[in-house]
């Protein structure tokens, strides 16, 4: 019974809401002559305007970016939320031990003045807090990281914590690439990937509640048994888009 509720909310329709065309606000970010020609040459596969617009990020929100990389959605967050609003790019301690500079590119956007509304924070997985409560948590292609490096219960130790730091009616967004339906976390070290299931599951255990899905980063073609950085599939592959809500 739990595996076919599990596969019921996996198929779930995305809002007639979320199919409209971005706002204003949102275009404008994603436009910004501020954000690098390397940052903007991948827009076309990661499809930006339409992820921020289906979390519903918008002017003077407070929004975590948790594991961000270079800052691709950071910069973009940042010219979203405006000058009435934060963006904390949070940076799992765990992942400082591993890589020293794993900090250094977005501590280097968040110095310069296009993103001022940008700090950086580094504080477990299991202990992430902001000095603002959040209206959206984001993570993008980074659950499978701490699932397969640091083990199931950190990643679920990190969604109550972000459970946690939301306002009551907060988003919390899991962006990732699929794996194979029933491989758990098997695949979160080889292929880089993981089970959509186990993600879901996790959230809910956590306390949230599935609100959409968003198919803008689905592929059918891919196979699901490659490793993500394979050049046939790279940059392609079937990445799922799940839309939690901390209840109010």
């Amino acid at each position: 019974m739990k595996t076919k509720a599990l596969l019921a909310a996996l198929t779930l329709a995305v809002p007639a809401a979320y199919a409209a065309a971005p706002p204003a606000y949102v275009s404008t970010a994603v436009q910004s002559s501020a954000r690098p020609a390397e940052d903007t040459a991948r827009d076309a596969a990661r499809h930006p305007a339409e992820l921020v617009a289906f979390a519903g990020i918008k002017p003077g929100n407070t929004v975590a970016d948790i594991m961000p990389g270079g800052g691709y959605f950071t910069r973009i967050f940042s010219g979203v939320v405006g000058a009435s609003g934060h963006v904390y790019a949070v940076v799992p301690s765990e992942f400082v031990q591993k890589n020293p500079k794993a900090t250094d590119k977005v501590t280097a956007l968040a110095a310069e003045k296009n993103f001022s509304n940008v700090s950086v924070v580094t504080v477990p997985a299991a202990g992430i807090a902001t000095d603002k409560p959040l209206d959206v948590a984001w993570t993008s292609d980074n659950y499978h990281d701490i699932t397969g490096y640091f083990g199931k219960d950190q990643a679920l130790a990190m969604d109550k914590a972000v459970f946690k730091a939301l306002k009551p009616g907060g988003v919390f967004i899991v962006i990732d690439h699929a794996a194979q339906a029933g491989s758990g976390d098997s695949a979160t070290t080889t292929l880089h990937r993981i089970d959509p299931a186990l993600v879901l599951e996790q959230a809910k255990a956590a306390g949230f509640t599935l609100e959409g899905k968003s198919q803008v980063l689905a592929n059918p073609a891919d196979t699901h048994d490659k490793k993500v950085f394979d050049e046939t599939i790279r940059g392609h592959t079937d990445q799922f888009v799940f839309k939690f809500r901390k209840p109010k």
